[in-house]
């Protein structure tokens, strides 16, 4: 069936288009970004007002199928996607059994044939179980469709394991989406290491954790010529050493969360479990530094670290409660409130860390607009305001500390593979 997208304001980086457009679909392609376009046979999509971009891809995601589906199923997480203006995500290893071989990647493809709304693309474990021990066989799973690897929620502590890990990887032509964390400097805290910790009575987590983790693997990913993605960068530390290894020619990428500019570790006075997070909410001099990052391309791509958690599982005393958020249904109107508000970012750059830049670092055809390319759409009224209500949340679970927040900015409209998955607001 043809769609034909009218009367938007098309904004595709990729192609370096910021003015009205016209977008035809046929079948599963684009066949045509121009203005006034004519398809008599087309069913028109009114976009008058709307940006249109690429499909956003969240490139750091979980929904916990299988074993945690208390918290999230892959139907009910890109249910969550789709109403945040996703058209793709990727999503960790860490369930239950760990997605570190074939036969349980296979499994996890049945799940997502059956049940999921947009695309689901696999990453794999770089440790059997992610207990940091013995190398996955990276090359067997690449040929089951992963986009990545990660032990997302744990580092690869042992540095020769880690370099064995890049040198795998690259043979694959994989990238290692790599969670930075030194244990022995994290020492079981559970937030940021500074004032509002010594007020709270709280351990700590100090930034060098991070930023010590970061600086190794960066130093490893050259020894080995591999590429190297950061995931979740929340201190002005790893900036700067990003930054320059950058500069040095490295092949290293980054990625932040919305939480990790627009929320500071004082959002902890109230002991609320949702702002519990690993790596912690940072101070107001990481959150300058963050923006500051994403302004100037030290950083790559905004991810939502999607992290369902259960009330009951949240709602016990801060020390106990489980790390994480969700985000897939916020991340775009708080990017539009810090960013573009904020004039940190133009449209133009929030669409490149959104949609072109995950795209690019995960080898996928998708994040651009131009003729053949895949129809993954975004359609956006930037103007929309609206509360985030957790009764209209379409994620299983609802731990957001963005809950009541008025927002600007939302996704109305998404097209995956050309059909529509997301019109006026409401999922098909």
């Amino acid at each position: 069936m043809k769609y034909l997208i009218k009367g938007g304001t098309v904004v595709d980086p990729s192609g370096g288009i910021e003015e009205q457009f016209d977008i035809l679909i046929f079948e599963s392609k684009i066949e045509e970004v121009a203005r006034n376009i004519i398809a008599k046979d087309a069913k028109i999509v009114d976009a008058g007002g709307m940006i249109v971009t690429p499909g956003f891809v969240d490139m750091h995601v979980h929904f916990r199928e299988p074993g945690r589906e208390d918290e999230e199923t892959v139907l009910t997480g890109t249910r969550a996607a789709a109403k945040g203006g996703f058209s793709s995500v990727a999503c960790m290893p860490n369930t239950d059994p760990a997605l570190d071989n074939a036969d349980t990647l296979v499994a996890l493809k049945d799940i997502i044939s059956r049940d999921a709304l947009i695309n689901v693309l696999p990453i794999g474990a770089i440790t059997i179980g992610r207990f940091g021990k013995d190398l996955t066989d990276i090359k067997a799973m690449a040929r089951q469709g992963i986009v990545a690897v990660s032990d997302d929620g744990s580092s690869v502590e042992d540095p020769e394991l880690m370099l064995k890990a890049l040198k795998s990887s690259k043979a694959a032509d994989v990238v290692v989406i790599d969670h930075c964390e030194d244990v022995a400097l994290s020492n079981k805290g559970v937030m940021n290491k500074g004032f509002m910790s010594t007020k709270m009575g709280l351990r700590g987590i100090s930034d060098e954790s991070e930023w010590r983790c970061i600086e190794r693997d960066i130093e490893l990913a050259a020894k080995a010529g591999a590429r190297i993605h950061i995931a979740h960068v929340s201190c002005k530390e790893s900036v700067e050493i990003i930054r320059k290894a950058k500069k040095k020619g490295i092949q290293v990428t980054a990625e932040t969360a919305p939480h990790y500019f627009a929320l500071t570790d004082e959002c902890c006075a109230t002991y609320d479990t949702n702002t519990k997070i690993n790596p912690p909410l940072r101070t107001a001099e990481d959150v300058a530094a963050i923006k500051g990052a994403l302004a100037d391309g030290t950083i790559d791509v905004i991810a939502s670290d999607h992290a369902p958690h259960t009330d009951c599982e949240k709602d016990v005393e801060f020390d106990l409660a489980p790390f994480g958020k969700i985000g897939l249904e916020s991340s775009l109107g708080i990017s539009v409130g810090e960013l573009i508000e904020g004039k940190i970012l133009t449209w133009p750059k929030l669409v490149e860390k959104f949609a072109m830049n995950p795209a690019r670092i995960l080898g996928l055809k998708s994040g651009t607009l131009k003729k053949g390319s895949p129809a993954d759409i975004t359609i956006i009224d930037p103007k929309k305001e609206y509360t985030l209500i957790k009764e209209t949340l379409e994620s299983k679970s609802k731990n957001s500390p963005f809950i009541g927040w008025r927002l600007t900015g939302k996704a109305v409209g998404l097209f995956v593979a050309g059909k529509p998955v997301m019109l006026d607001g409401k999922i098909l």
